[in-house]
C-alpha cells in the first residue's frame, strides 16, 4: 500500500500507523527502563525496581521521551475512533470499547498491581505484607500505575461519543485553526494548573490521570480523530520545506523545556525570572517541543516508514498486549540484573532490549495458544 487512504482502514490496515504505534510502545518501555537508572532518584519511592546504579542519561532520555510518548499514543487513538463508530449504534461502541479497554484493565489491576508491589518490596530487601495491601484498592495510595492510560482512553472514547453527536460541520474547520486554538487552550491550561497550584496526580480507585496533562492529551485525541475526519493523510504529496524547518529547529523548544524543567527541579524556591514567567515559559517550551516532535514523528513514519514485513507484522499485532504486560516483565529482568557489576549505561540499554523482546514473545505464545484453541473448539464442533 503506497498511498494510505480512508478506504484502505477498512481492508488492510495503515502500515504507518500501526509502526509508529509499536515505536511508542518501545519508547514507554525505553521510559520505564530509565526510571529503574535514573540519577535523580525518581525511581526510589514508587517504581517497581530502583537500581543503586544510575546514570543520567536515562533521566535525559525520559524528560525528553515524557514529551510526546503518551500524547502520541492517543492521537493515534482519537485517529481511529471515528472508524470504530462508524456504523455501530452508542451502546454497541461503548460495549465494544469496554470489552477493549477496560476487561483487561481490570484482569490486570487484580493481577499485575499485586506482582508489582511484590516485585517493589523484594528487590529492595523490605518484607512482604498483608496479602490485602496488594491491590490497589486496599493500600492506601490508589495508583494503578502504568496501567493509568487504559480508563482514561476509554473515558475519552465515550465524550467523543457524546461529542459527535452535536450536529458541527466538520469540514467548516480547518486544520492550522484547530491546532492553534489547542495549542492556546492547552497553555491556558497549564497557566491556570500553576496558579492554583494543581499539579500532580489525581488518583481514585477507577481512574489516575496527570492533573495538567489530561485536557492536553484529550485535545490531541480529537486533533487525532478531527485528521481522520478531514482526510489529513489521504494525500502521499510530500512538502520538503516544513519538515526541514521543524527538523532543524525542533532541538530549540526541547532545549528550553529540558533545562526550565531541570533547574526547577535542581532548585526549588529559585527562578530563572520570577515562579510565574518560568511557569510560563515551562509551559510554552513543552507545548512547541511537543507539537513539533508529533509533526515529524507523522511525516516520517507516513512517507519513510510505511512499510511492514513479517516481524513488522507481529511486533504490531503484539503492542497492546506489551504495554499491559511489559512493567512486570521489567521489574523481573531488572531485578535479575541488580546486583550485577555492569554499568548503568549498559543495563540501561539492556533491560529496554531483553524487556521489548520478551514481551513480545510472550503476547506471541499467548495469541498462537488462543488461536490453536479456538482451532480446536471449531474443529470439534464442525466434527460434532
Amino acid at each position: 500500500m503506497n498511498r494510505p487512504s480512508q478506504a484502505a482502514l477498512r481492508g488492510n490496515r495503515i502500515f504507518w500507523l500501526d509502526n509508529l504505534r509499536t515505536f511508542m510502545i518501545f519508547c514507554v518501555v525505553l521510559l520505564h527502563a530509565g526510571i529503574v537508572y535514573d540519577s535523580s532518584m525518581a525511581g526510589a519511592l514508587f517504581w517497581i525496581v530502583d537500581d543503586p546504579s544510575t546514570n543520567s542519561v536515562s533521566r535525559n532520555i525520559n524528560l525528553i521521551l515524557d514529551i510526546f510518548v503518551m500524547a502520541t499514543i492517543f492521537f493515534i487513538s482519537g485517529y481511529f475512533s471515528p472508524l470504530s463508530l462508524e456504523n455501530k449504534s452508542a451502546w454497541f461502541f461503548v460495549k465494544s470499547k469496554f470489552k477493549r479497554l477496560l476487561v483487561p484493565w481490570i484482569i490486570a489491576v487484580v493481577t499485575l498491581i499485586p506482582l508489582f508491589k511484590f516485585i517493589f518490596l523484594y528487590s529492595r530487601n523490605l518484607p512482604q505484607e498483608n496479602w490485602t495491601t496488594y491491590f490497589h484498592f486496599s493500600n492506601g495510595i490508589f495508583s494503578t500505575s502504568w496501567l493509568w492510560f487504559l480508563p482514561v482512553l476509554f473515558l475519552f472514547d465515550v465524550f467523543y461519543l457524546i461529542i459527535s453527536k452535536v450536529p458541527l460541520n466538520m469540514f467548516t474547520l480547518t486544520l492550522k485553526k484547530v491546532i492553534y486554538f489547542a495549542f492556546f487552550l492547552g497553555f491556558l491550561n497549564l497557566v491556570c494548573i500553576d496558579i492554583f497550584n494543581a499539579a500532580g496526580w489525581t488518583k481514585t480507585i477507577w481512574i489516575n490521570f496527570q492533573n495538567e496533562r489530561l485536557l492536553i492529551y484529550f485535545l490531541i485525541f480529537l486533533l487525532g480523530s478531527l485528521c481522520f475526519k478531514l482526510k489529513v493523510f489521504s494525500s502521499d504529496k510530500k512538502n520538503k520545506k516544513p519538515n526541514m524547518i521543524v527538523f532543524c529547529t525542533v532541538w530549540i523548544p526541547v532545549f528550553f523545556y529540558v533545562r526550565f524543567f531541570m533547574f526547577a527541579s535542581a532548585n526549588p524556591g529559585r527562578f530563572v525570572v520570577t515562579e510565574f514567567i518560568d511557569a510560563l515559559l515551562l509551559g510554552f517550551s513543552f507545548l512547541l517541543s511537543l507539537a513539533c516532535i508529533l509533526y515529524l514523528l507523522i511525516n516520517t513514519f507516513r512517507f519513510y516508514l510505511n512499510r511492514q514485513g513479517r516481524i513488522l507484522t507481529a511486533v504490531n499485532r503484539n503492542s497492546y498486549g506489551v504495554y499491559i504486560i511489559h512493567v512486570i516483565v521489567l521489574g523481573g529482568i531488572s531485578l535479575g540484573m541488580l546486583n550485577m557489576a555492569i554499568p548503568s549505561i549498559v543495563k540501561y540499554f539492556v533491560l529496554t532490549g531483553t524487556t521489548f523482546v520478551a514481551c513480545n514473545l510472550i503476547v506471541s505464545f499467548y495469541r498462537k495458544s488462543k488461536d490453536s484453541i479456538k482451532l480446536k473448539q471449531r474443529g470439534g464442533i464442525d466434527n460434532g
